[in-house]
C-alpha cells in the first residue's frame, strides 16, 4: 500500500484527490494521513468525502475512514468498473473539486457522472466554468475528450447545483505549450443569483471587470451576464477548435473597480426585527465573474 502524507506542500485537499484518483487509475491501494492538516478545518469535508465515494463507486473500491473530519483514509480500488456515477453533495461543496478526482481514472475507462448539489462557484475552488473553458479544450488537444454541462448553478451556502460530465477513454498524447500565441479575445461570464437581478449586480460586475481587463490587455472583453434559473445551461466550448485557452483571470466582485481579487462574494450580513442572525428565506445574494483568454494555437 502506498503511504502518502497529506500535509505535504500546501497540505490541502488536492493531495487527497490526486492520490485517490491515481489509485483508481493504477489499481494500487493507498493510505493518506494528515488529511488537509494545514487547513483551518482539517480532515475530510463534504466535497472531499463525496469525491472519494464517487471514485470508489466508479472502480468498485473500498474506503476506510470515510467520514466528515476524518484525518486519515485507506483506499483500495476494485476491478469492476461502473462508468455511470451518481454523486450527491449535501452542502455547497465544490462540484469542480469532486470532478478532479474522477477525471483521472476516467482517462482509461471513460465516465458518465451526474452531480446533484454542491456549488459551481465558490471560494478557493476551481469554478465549473474554468473546467468548461480552460481545462476541457487543453485536455482535448492531448486527446482526452470530455464535456461538462451545467443544468443548474449552485451557490453558497445552499449549493443545489446540477452538473453532468462525460469523458471518453482515450490515449493521452503529449502537448507542447511553450508559446502564448497571439491574443484573440478576452471572454468571460458574470453570474449573479436571481435575488440580485433588480440591483443589476451581474451587469455592474461585468462592467467593472471589463474596465480592468481592457486597460491591462488593450482588448475590449466580451463578458456575458447570467442570472441563473433552475433550467439554466452553462456555456459549452468545443475542444476541436484551432484556438486554445492559455490562462484564466481571477474572479472579481461587483465592486471590482478597486482591483481586489476574490473567488467568491459571500452574502452580506442582514438583520431583522425578529432575529439578529442572518437568515435567508429565499436564494441568498451571490455573484461571481470568471474571465479567460483566447489565444491562437501555434
Amino acid at each position: 500500500m502506498i503511504e502518502i502524507d497529506g500535509e505535504y506542500g500546501s497540505g490541502g485537499g488536492q493531495v487527497l484527490r490526486t492520490a485517490v484518483g491515481l489509485s483508481a487509475l493504477t489499481g494500487k491501494p493507498c493510505r493518506v494521513t494528515n488529511v488537509r492538516a494545514k487547513r483551518a478545518n482539517p480532515g475530510l469535508r463534504e466535497q472531499h468525502l463525496q469525491a472519494i465515494r464517487a471514485v470508489a463507486a466508479f472502480c468498485n473500491g473500498t474506503v476506510k475512514g470515510a467520514s466528515i473530519g476524518s484525518p486519515e483514509i485507506q483506499f483500495r480500488p476494485g476491478e469492476t468498473v461502473s462508468e455511470k456515477v451518481q454523486v450527491n453533495i449535501g452542502t455547497a461543496g465544490s462540484v469542480g473539486l469532486v470532478l478532479q478526482a474522477l477525471l483521472l481514472p476516467a482517462t482509461a475507462r471513460g465516465l458518465n457522472v451526474s452531480i446533484s448539489g454542491g456549488a459551481t462557484y465558490g471560494k478557493w475552488a476551481v469554478p465549473v466554468s474554468y473546467l468548461q473553458t480552460v481545462l476541457c479544450p487543453i485536455l482535448g488537444r492531448a486527446g482526452y475528450q470530455m464535456a461538462v454541462r451545467v443544468e443548474k448553478e449552485g451557490f453558497y451556502p445552499k449549493g443545489g447545483a446540477a452538473v453532468r460530465t462525460t469523458a471518453v477513454a482515450s490515449g493521452i498524447s503529449p502537448i507542447e505549450i511553450s508559446d502564448k500565441g497571439e491574443l484573440i479575445a478576452v471572454r468571460g461570464v458574470s453570474v449573479a443569483s436571481s435575488s440580485l437581478k433588480r440591483a443589476q449586480v451581474a451587469d455592474r460586475q461585468a462592467q467593472s471587470a471589463g474596465k480592468l481587463l481592457s486597460a491591462h490587455f488593450g482588448v475590449e472583453p466580451e463578458i456575458k451576464c447570467v442570472t441563473p434559473t433552475p433550467s439554466v445551461q452553462g456555456p459549452e466550448y468545443s475542444s476541436g477548435r484551432r484556438q486554445r485557452i492559455r490562462s484564466s483571470a481571477a474572479m472579481r466582485s461587483a465592486n471590482g473597480a478597486n482591483g481586489r481579487k476574490m473567488w467568491a462574494r459571500r452574502p452580506p450580513r442582514c438583520s431583522s426585527r425578529s432575529s439578529k442572525a442572518a437568515r435567508w428565506t429565499v436564494e441568498p445574494p451571490t455573484s461571481f465573474c470568471h474571465t479567460w483568454l483566447w489565444r491562437a494555437a501555434r
